[in-house]
């Protein structure tokens, strides 16, 4: 069964490559804001624990059960409306527009270090997304970063098959 991508493969203006996703939670902006900067509420949907110092040029420890501890830096801080810094390779954008009072819209650009990730990181939103959806409508989801019946396989071929750039390792696949 075909699964719907929520993500867009892109070149920014600088020619650095991009995987975007969109979303617009029924929250207002300071709520949202929690959802990506609070580790115990990012712990619940994103890839790993991340503790920010909020600051521009403070670091943000990443932790999780089966990886060791990474350090990234806080490139941009805005509250409530911005945020970015690095995490790997990688630099993650959150940018958040109040829509009115009580929604807002939320963008994550992650902006790639390499476009052979562009699929298996889209596959790897997708999940982590699908988690923060979930908690921004009250429910619960169980193991949102890969769980045995996480669709990740079938969002990474749905990539594929968009002709998303791919051909980096895959753990598990490789």
């Amino acid at each position: 069964m075909p699964v719907e991508l929520t993500g867009t493969y892109l070149t920014l203006d600088d020619g650095r490559p991009a995987v975007r996703f969109t979303r617009t939670y029924d929250h207002p902006i300071d709520r949202v804001w929690r959802f990506v900067t609070d580790p115990d509420e990012l712990e619940q949907w994103f890839p790993f624990r991340a503790e920010m110092e909020l600051r521009p040029g403070g670091t943000v420890r990443f932790t999780g059960p089966d990886t060791p501890e990474f350090t990234g830096r806080m490139l941009a801080l805005a509250p409530p409306r911005h945020l970015s810094f690095e995490w790997g390779g990688s630099v993650l954008r959150f940018d958040l527009e109040a829509l009115d009072d009580q929604r807002t819209r939320f963008t994550l650009t992650d902006v790639l270090s390499e476009a052979d990730i562009a699929a298996r990181n889209g596959a790897g939103w997708e999940v982590c997304l699908a988690a923060l959806d979930a908690k921004a409508r009250g429910e619960r989801f169980e193991d949102p970063h890969a769980g045995v019946n996480a669709p990740w396989k079938e969002f990474y071929a749905g990539y594929l098959d968009a002709g998303v750039p791919s051909g980096a390792p895959v753990q598990g696949l490789d």
